[in-house]
């Protein structure tokens, strides 16, 4: 099996005993854990950066640039959602629990599905592109 690198959006210092973050664009850091064999090898931290108006697409490039393949979000917008497709990124959904080591336990065992476009959060009404 090769190696995964799995991102979740993390409020604070994020890490493995962090918290995840509600919406992705948003978030202090993301928590990157690589994975090879169901194993954890490494986690390290990724900050992310300023999120301007408009902007959604600069995670989509720094997690791509960080060799991120897989994301696990509680919510996102549709116009992310599409660049990660492009970039290669597999976008999970797990709106269920904020502790970050559950949900990566949970994408390491398989279930977690991937992100519907009917799980895709609106753009209207708010600012969290």
């Amino acid at each position: 099996m090769t190696m995964v690198r799995i991102a979740i959006p993390s409020m604070g210092q994020g890490g493995l005993d962090g918290q995840r973050a509600g919406h992705f664009g948003h978030c202090d850091v993301f928590t990157l854990v690589d994975v090879k064999d169901g194993e954890i090898t490494e986690v390290s931290l990724l900050e992310n950066e300023a999120h301007v108006q408009g902007g959604c697409m600069v995670p989509v490039q720094l997690l791509a640039r960080n060799k991120v393949n897989r994301l696990v979000v509680g919510g996102i917008g549709m116009r992310p959602l599409m660049g990660f497709r492009q970039v290669g990124i597999d976008v999970y959904y797990d709106g269920e629990r904020p502790e970050i080591r559950a949900v990566v336990d949970d994408m390491i065992a398989g279930k977690l599905p991937v992100i519907d476009d009917s799980q895709v959060c609106g753009g209207g009404g708010h600012s969290q592109g």
